[in-house]
């Protein structure tokens, strides 16, 4: 396959004219512009934008179903819709939960990564887990249920990752829960603890990352606000130059001002957009639920029945749409919706961004409105 005449976001992260050159499952090459080819496997894209595939690394559900559904037909609904959507890799996100519960949902999904990988099953690389609970605050709760939670337990977590075979690739921890410090300290490498619904301070939310956090949960929701005097886990994490912070550019979560304070203060290689959707994404309003608890959607807002915001009804393509709107930079948003997600979880090996020997996983985006003309995944077009 050849893909020709098309504005390229490359490995540089900057958007250039390229011809991109896709063998079997894999792009072999990405060169200067060429004449155009009469070879039949040959996509004209023309006035349309290339972009890696995007990865989200934070989302419960959408279509209907919920990652914490732990069935293989959830898992492929929700795969399915985010491919079609141009979200190639999903990292989902459970919920706060018991820990049977938790451990179900690990087994079914490495059970259906291993299909995916083995048999050819269809829709978005299921490259990994990320465990939003149990191990948060009361305080700040927001919408995951305070029934289950759990001061953090590195037994029970080493637990989980048994059971997903190694998929977890992020934890949620409050630091400044009872043997959060000594969890975060446990951690062997193949998953990243990421700060979350929390109250910690400036001095508890650095001494995380010191220790290895090196990751903040929806920067801004469920946690202590930025202010001149307290800086808190914002201030932390702005302080700590490896650490990387997710955002949810809905259009709720966050007001355009501060996205583009952010991006500012963080700039755009530790900013990795996310969706933070729930099963509501992809349908009618109506009532949905969340971790087990009801939640009611109009539009974009997704609330619990006492008004709290519970996931966002917006896949990452749109909220990807929706940073370029507020004023962020093509380049930036595509960087943080592409390569810093699969940086983050440690796929970018094989995923992220348009290089010679990484998964064919592209999307043409029409440059007037960024809408899709076509999906390219793992070397063909859907």
């Amino acid at each position: 396959m050849i893909i020709q005449n098309g504005i390229v976001f490359t490995e540089d992260c900057t958007l250039e004219a390229k011809t991109v050159k896709i063998e079997h499952d894999k792009i072999s090459q990405v060169t200067a512009p060429e004449a155009a080819a009469d070879a039949q496997d040959v996509i004209d894209a023309s006035g349309c934008y290339v972009i890696p595939g995007l990865t989200d690394v934070h989302f419960h559900g959408c279509v209907g179903y919920d990652f914490c559904d732990g069935t293989s037909e959830a898992f492929t609904k929700m795969a399915d819709y985010e491919l079609k959507n141009g979200v190639t890799t999903i990292c989902p996100a459970t919920m706060t939960l018991g820990e049977d519960t938790l451990v179900n949902i690990c087994k079914n999904a490495a059970s259906f990564a291993k299909d995916q990988k083995e048999n050819g099953r269809p829709g978005a690389t299921l490259a990994g887990i990320n465990l939003e609970g149990p191990f948060l605050s009361l305080a700040k709760k927001g919408a995951q249920n305070p029934k289950y939670l759990h001061k953090p337990d590195a037994a029970m977590l080493q637990r989980l990752q048994a059971a997903s075979e190694g998929l977890v690739r992020l934890v949620a921890i409050a630091p400044e829960e009872e043997g959060a410090m000594e969890c975060i300290r446990s951690g062997d490498g193949s998953y990243k603890f990421s700060i979350a619904h929390t109250t910690a301070n400036y001095e508890t939310a650095s001494k995380a990352m010191e220790n290895g956090a090196l990751h903040v949960t929806h920067l801004y929701n469920a946690m202590p606000p930025f202010t001149h005097r307290e800086s808190g886990v914002i201030g932390a994490a702005f302080d700590a130059k490896d650490c990387e912070v997710e955002l949810i550019c809905d259009g709720v979560h966050i007001s355009p001002p501060v996205v583009r304070a952010t991006f500012q203060l963080f700039g755009d290689d530790r900013i990795i957009l996310i969706s933070d959707s729930m099963m509501a994404t992809g349908m009618e309003d109506g009532k949905y639920a969340l971790g087990g608890q009801p939640v009611i959607v109009k539009g974009n807002l997704a609330t619990l029945e006492d008004g709290t915001i519970a996931g966002s009804a917006t896949n990452l393509m749109d909220c990807m749409r929706t940073a370029i709107r507020m004023g962020i930079p093509k380049e930036s948003a595509f960087k943080a919706a592409t390569i810093n997600p699969a940086r983050s979880i440690g796929i970018d090996n094989e995923y992220g961004s348009i290089r010679a020997g990484k998964t064919a996983n592209l999307i043409l985006l029409n440059q007037d409105d960024l809408s899709i003309k076509a999906v390219i995944f793992k070397g063909e077009r859907l």
